[in-house]
């Protein structure tokens, strides 16, 4: 049975990783911009491992280059995302990528992304929050300036902040000052771990940059106690089944470890992470927890229950999800 009519809750999704394939491909064509390598004889996007994922995804990003390409970029991955029955997301947004973490061309990218998520909500009904995130790989100083934009920023619409990116790129503690400065201005926290690098990772992770949720912390399964300080802490995991496997973190969905930690009384919620780099959906994610696991209705409405009361909004906005999500039940 397909649980495309299932009401869902997304807390990570990569904007520009959610980007449609041929939305990328018809604006690289407009402007006569090369992608070779970046797609697949079907369209699809290309990558050999989650390395060359990198490559391919900062690639394809290129093309995105004004607030007008982010306003036409947010319209489309939003109503992909309605269309799989999502009532609420969160997408990490970097600017980075939007204005070079100038603080007012990132304003201009921001309003544009923000237009688009208000259109989305009035015509298909899906709330979007933007959460900043820093890149990794491209260093701690880059990251300052990264929370600079997102503390300058911050709002009703804007209320995270994260880490995303090659997860072995330095260290935790490298990104102290970026997170200090995020949880100073009122931003909601939240680090990529767990994923590339296994348990060590995730508690320096949590001993420096001291999230309230964790995106992926899979590997948190291989340290039994580390499991029992994310459960005893209320640690949300954003875990992305569908790209861990995709990308071979775990060989197949039988050997994920989202079940065991379910059990184990951490807080699980689910993403699709990049959707159409890892041929994946909201409803292929339920539809496979619900063929591996046997997992039902119940299992789905105490996950989106559990995504909902983490997500980083205001009470009106979660008790409105809730009351669809139970009303659904």
């Amino acid at each position: 049975m397909s649980h495309r009519a299932t009401p869902k809750v997304e807390l990570h999704l990569h904007l520009e990783g959610a980007a449609p394939p041929r939305l990328i491909a018809d604006m690289a064509k407009e402007r006569g911009i090369n992608l070779n390598g970046v797609f697949a004889e079907d369209g699809s996007y290309a990558y050999r491992d989650f390395w060359h994922f990198l490559e391919v995804y900062e690639a394809a990003t290129s093309v995105l280059t004004s607030p007008e390409d982010y306003q036409r970029l947010t319209r489309a991955v939003l109503a992909e995302s309605a269309a799989q029955g999502v009532i609420y997301t969160e997408a990490f947004l970097s600017p980075d990528f939007c204005g070079g973490r100038d603080v007012g061309a990132w304003k201009e990218y921001l309003h544009a992304i923000r237009e688009a998520a208000e259109a989305a909500e009035r015509q298909d009904g899906i709330t979007m929050r933007g959460i900043v995130t820093c890149i990794r790989h491209f260093g701690p100083d880059k990251a300052r300036e990264t929370a600079r934009c997102a503390a300058e920023t911050m709002g009703d619409f804007l209320t995270g902040f994260g880490i995303a990116g090659d997860e072995k790129s330095g260290q935790a503690r490298d990104f102290d000052y970026a997170f200090d400065m995020a949880r100073e201005a009122g931003l909601r926290l939240t680090a990529h771990a767990g994923e590339w690098r296994g348990p060590k990772g995730i508690v320096a992770t949590l001993d420096h940059l001291k999230p309230e949720r964790l995106g992926h912390g899979v590997r948190a399964i291989e340290d039994p106690e580390l499991v029992d300080r994310i459960a005893a802490e209320g640690i949300v995991l954003e875990v992305c089944p569908g790209s861990n496997v995709t990308l071979g973190v775990y060989p197949d969905w039988q050997r994920h470890p989202v079940q065991l930690l379910r059990e184990a009384g951490v807080k699980v919620t689910v993403s699709t992470d990049d959707p159409p780099f890892f041929h994946t959906t909201m409803t292929r994610e339920f539809d496979m927890l619900a063929d591996t696991f046997g997992w039902e209705d119940a299992d789905f409405l105490d996950l989106n229950r559990t995504a909902m009361n983490a997500a980083f909004c205001d009470e009106t906005t979660r008790a409105a999800k809730l009351k669809i999500l139970e009303g659904a039940a």
